[in-house]
């Protein structure tokens, strides 16, 4: 086969497990990437656990419990549309795709509040902002903080990309096969998932330490 070639599948559902594999090889890689950040996050506490404890208390629990509640709706939505486009209510199918994109905006929308108060709290050691923390040990206080805009701010990258391909999926929806339309729910579905899970770990791991 030519490297100009594509590749043609006998039937709609081979293409869909392997569009389905190539996600879950794509999950894979990018869950090891997370691995290793909660990995180094865990050893960390595990060194300068009284300092990561008060720093944590410094994030506002009541919006990353908010936020927390919309991912997981959002899971139950994208589960949702998943079942509709099995069923062929195509129109549904769209709402549903709506309302999981419209909460990942709402997620995101809330994440930036939150990151704007603690930005206006110097909280943030990032940028060349000066970092102003009157909690104990700040020097290990500030490598929590690093850590948790990395993290944080990845996992919103991961999210804003899911947004984009749901978004990109509905624009095209007329043009699309049903066949298409399923494959493209199962892949997307597993991606979004994947991302919501993330934050699941996440919320208790950063917001959660030793309160």
């Amino acid at each position: 086969m030519s490297g100009t070639e594509s590749v043609v599948f006998d039937t709609p559902q081979r293409e869909r497990r392997a569009d389905t594999f190539a996600m879950w090889v794509f999950i894979g890689s990018e869950a090891m990437l997370f691995g290793a950040i909660f990995l180094v996050f865990l050893i960390a506490h595990i060194d300068f656990g009284p300092a990561f404890a008060a720093a944590s208390k410094r994030l506002s629990l009541p919006l990353g419990t908010f936020n927390t509640a919309v991912l997981i709706t959002s899971s139950f939505t994208m589960a949702l549309a998943h079942r509709l486009a099995l069923q062929r209510r195509w129109r549904a199918t769209v709402w549903a795709l709506v309302v999981t994109s419209g909460l990942g905006v709402c997620f995101l929308v809330v994440k930036g509040i939150e990151y704007g108060k603690e930005i206006h709290d110097g909280l943030a050691p990032l940028l060349g902002l000066p970092f102003r923390y009157a909690g104990p040990d700040p020097v290990h206080a500030e490598f929590f903080f690093g850590l948790y805009f990395t993290m944080t701010s990845l996992h919103a990258l991961h999210l804003i990309g899911g947004i984009v391909v749901i978004a990109g999926m509905i624009a095209l929806w007329r043009t699309a096969s049903p066949a298409n339309r399923l494959r493209r729910i199962v892949a997307t579905g597993l991606y979004w998932h994947f991302v919501d899970i993330i934050w699941v770990f996440m919320f208790p791991v950063l917001y959660l330490i030793n309160r």
